[in-house]
């Protein structure tokens, strides 16, 4: 089967975008330089088309206690207007999925998993929500997502919408029209710097995409691709699906068990209660020459048995250094142990460090 393509697949194709598959979709990967898009992010300002995303709409009298029985969190405690992170687990406590929900109103929600995993989050989320007065409504071929995120989105947003972005904080979300469409305007993103994702109507995305290229032009805005995508979440240090997180790993092993509220009946709480983490995600960063990439092996410092492996590693831009996630031994997950990746054969020394990498300007 062909891949998906987004509502705005001509605008990127007018803009020169190189392109890959991902998540069943046609996306992006760049439209020039992935260091040129990610520094712009980091000092200005990027535009991304997050419509392979999906959006599930959860609506009804039990929909909150619905989700509390599904998620590892319980978004009934989330105030209207506003928006958490949680994950969808098995009954052995393995990550099914990360999300965001947000609380539209008093009985609606919208969940928002990976592409990829889409069909098998509405899917798991219908059979939980059995039994409750809630319905489960897949919104993803309805709706275009995008994202404007870096230290000037704020002030390009605010010359296309009458809201007031200030009152909207971090995790906040409302609906508001922007540049004449209406959208549900989350402050939200993956990139860690500050932003806005727009939920639109689904044949209003190329509109908004334009009118927000066209308002951001004179403040460094660009069009960015998958690929500063994912070099800005991991100096970011969030996790990525199929990489970080999956089947085989809990929440607490991948360092959020912040996100887990063990105070309420869920799904896999039982067996989160129960089990002794068996691996922990740390950052390396790299002391010696080379690049670790997902799959490269981890050992302790001149020994040639594995500990661990790396979940996905980069040049970071920002650093201007090699950087890594990988998961090891819980008894080697110390603050400046210095351990071995292995790079095409060659044992590179690399320390562990505190995460995240990176961290914007006054957080």
């Amino acid at each position: 089967m062909s891949a998906q393509q987004t509502a705005l697949h001509a605008d990127h194709t007018e803009l020169g975008a190189r392109f890959t598959e991902f998540g069943g979709w046609e996306m992006p990967v760049r439209y020039g330089s992935i260091i040129d898009e990610h520094r712009a992010v980091r000092q200005a300002a990027g535009l991304f088309d997050l419509s392979h995303m999906g959006e599930l709409r959860v609506y009804g009298a039990g929909a909150a206690a619905g989700l509390a029985h599904a998620l590892v969190s319980d978004p009934g405690r989330l105030p209207a207007g506003r928006a958490g992170y949680s994950l969808l687990c098995a009954p052995d406590g393995g990550v099914i999925d990360d999300i965001i929900v947000y609380r539209l109103d008093e009985s609606t929600f919208l969940v928002v998993p990976n592409a990829a995993n889409r069909a098998v989050v509405a899917d798991e989320l219908e059979a939980r929500l059995a039994g409750h007065d809630a319905v489960l409504q897949d919104e993803t071929a309805a709706t275009s997502l995008l994202a404007i995120q870096g230290p000037r989105a704020a002030t390009i947003l605010a010359g296309l919408t009458e809201l007031d972005l200030a009152g909207v904080r971090n995790y906040g979300v409302a609906p508001a029209p922007v540049a004449g469409v209406e959208a549900l305007v989350a402050r939200t993103g993956y990139t860690g710097e500050d932003g806005f994702e727009l939920f639109v109507p689904w044949d209003q995305g190329p509109a908004l995409w334009r009118a927000l290229l066209d308002a951001g032009n004179a403040h460094g805005l660009r069009p960015c691709g998958l690929g500063a995508r994912d070099t800005l979440r991991l100096e970011a240090a969030m996790p990525l699906y199929g990489a970080e997180l999956d089947r085989q790993t809990t929440p607490f092993e991948a360092g959020l068990g912040w996100a887990v509220q063990m105070d309420h009946p869920f799904v896999g709480r039982e067996a989160l209660a129960a089990a002794a983490p068996r691996k922990r995600l740390v950052g390396l960063a790299l002391r010696g020459r080379g690049i670790a990439r997902h799959g490269y092996p981890v050992t302790r410092a001149g020994e040639p048995e594995p500990i661990g492996l790396v979940t996905s590693g980069s040049q970071s831009p920002t650093l201007g250094e090699a950087i890594a996630l990988a998961y090891i031994e819980p008894g080697t997950a110390v603050t400046g142990t210095m351990l071995d990746v292995t790079v095409r054969g060659a044992a590179v020394t690399a320390e562990v460090v505190p995460t995240p990498f990176y961290r914007r300007p006054g957080r």
